[in-house]
């Protein structure tokens, strides 16, 4: 605490609160007492300049595009690390030692499998269910499966409810995909790594033997460290809300999966693909962005712009080169949709109407051409990002459970409707 904010109100009224100072980043006022000392509340739809919680592992600063995990720049995680270790980074606020590395990864691959009764869980849903659907209430129904990690004041039992979750995540995604294509689900393999292992479980069948592409790999491992945490985001924050009630960690990820389903947040990079499929010709570029322009058409450019960023997204930069990496390999330069892409790109990076309003692209703008040509259907897009995105979730969730200054989650309002009435009765109304 280094200052004090005053708020002047009314006639001659006025109260001082502290100022907080975090290590980098804006002070923030804290008005926690705030309604016992004025008897007024703040209005802040959508939180826009509310500091909901104290937090160690993700720092944005969107006016200059940084992106940090526990301190440490996301190029240089995505560049050296695989995701296991960016998971354990997140987890515990270092990066690990080798032996830290090998016991943590070990712990990982031994939980890979779920229990065999969960398999039949896929049954009651129909084969063409969103997977977002699949994947909120099978994460969910983790709770009524695993009995001995469900006390969240234990910390070994927060250990290993994290490590499930983590582990488990990539075999259940999977599954939704295989149940969705009516093929049998793959079992893990121990002898694979974390995004290798997944691939085989996503493309590999009984009939034919299936070797995961080590660049491939490398692209997918890194899309999943992009999208590992974003500091409290919608679906992290609605995590940590379910979670101040005292819920399990698994209930709480399923109410963060929830979130993310929408078409704002995680369904994001899916809108980028369908606008591309749209426009569909570099020649219909202008024709399309001057709709956007039109105040009324309700014509939106998808994958631009984000609400924190306010320069370019530096995951952006490091998909656009995944991207490339991802279609060389696979002999796909000149892909349709990537082309068009760049060419899209150009063009409204070079016009004064979004480049005043800082419309700069966003990582969701390339992660689709990406997770389309590794062979991953649309609709499970955001099933990758709910995989990759657990590892932030149960690092924030245990985060806040630890957290002594934690209190159940309850935002105030503004009433705007009726003032007290009298009730009538039916027959003089």
């Amino acid at each position: 605490m280094s200052d004090k904010a005053v708020l002047s109100w009314g006639k001659g009224k006025s109260a001082e609160f502290p100022v907080l100072e975090g290590s980098i980043g804006p002070d923030v006022v804290d008005i926690r007492t705030l309604y016992g000392t004025t008897g007024l509340f703040t209005y802040d739809p959508g939180f826009l300049s509310t500091g909901s919680c104290m937090s160690r592992i993700t720092y944005i600063d969107g006016d200059q595009g940084i992106l940090l995990y526990r301190g440490y720049p996301i190029e240089q995680l995505a560049e050296k690390c695989d995701f296991p270790e960016v998971a354990y980074l997140l987890k515990h606020g270092e990066l690990p030692n080798k032996d830290q590395y090998n016991d943590w990864t070990g712990r990982i691959t031994r939980h890979t499998m779920v229990h065999d009764q969960l398999t039949r869980f896929y049954t009651g849903f129909r084969r063409d269910a969103h997977p977002m659907a699949v994947l909120v209430g099978v994460v969910g129904a983790l709770s009524a499966f695993y009995h001995d990690s469900l006390d969240i004041n234990d910390p070994e039992h927060r250990i290993i409810a994290a490590i499930r979750l983590i582990a488990k995540m990539p075999t259940i995604v999977a599954m939704a995909y295989k149940y969705n294509a009516g093929q049998p689900f793959m079992y893990p393999r121990n002898d694979l790594s974390y995004t290798a292992n997944f691939m085989h479980m996503m493309f590999a069948t009984p009939c034919e033997n299936y070797e995961p592409n080590p660049v491939l790999v490398r692209a997918l491992d890194r899309i999943l460290i992009l999208h590992a945490d974003h500091e409290q985001n919608a679906s992290t924050s609605t995590v940590r809300l379910a979670g101040s009630s005292g819920a399990n960690p698994f209930a709480c990820v399923s109410a963060g999966i929830a979130c993310l389903w929408g078409p704002a947040h995680g369904g994001a990079n899916e809108a980028a693909l369908n606008m591309l499929e749209q426009i569909g010709d570099a020649s219909k570029i202008g024709e399309f962005l001057k709709k956007v322009k039109e105040k009324n058409s309700g014509v939106k450019l998808m994958g631009f712009g984000h609400r924190v960023y306010r320069n370019y997204d530096p995951r952006a930069k490091l998909m656009r080169q995944t991207c490339h990496e991802v279609l060389n390999e696979l002999g796909l330069q000149d892909d349709r949709l990537f082309k068009l892409a760049i060419a899209l790109e150009k063009v409204a990076l070079e016009d004064d109407y979004f480049v005043q309003k800082k419309l700069y692209p966003n990582v969701d703008f390339y992660s689709g051409i990406v997770q389309r040509a590794l062979g991953i259907p649309v609709k499970l897009f955001t099933g990758i990002f709910a995989l990759a995105r657990t590892a932030g979730w149960v690092a924030q969730w245990n985060e806040m459970i630890a957290d002594p200054e934690q209190k159940i989650g309850r935002p105030r309002q503004l009433y705007i409707g009726a003032p007290r009435r009298e009730y009538v009765p039916i027959d003089k109304r």
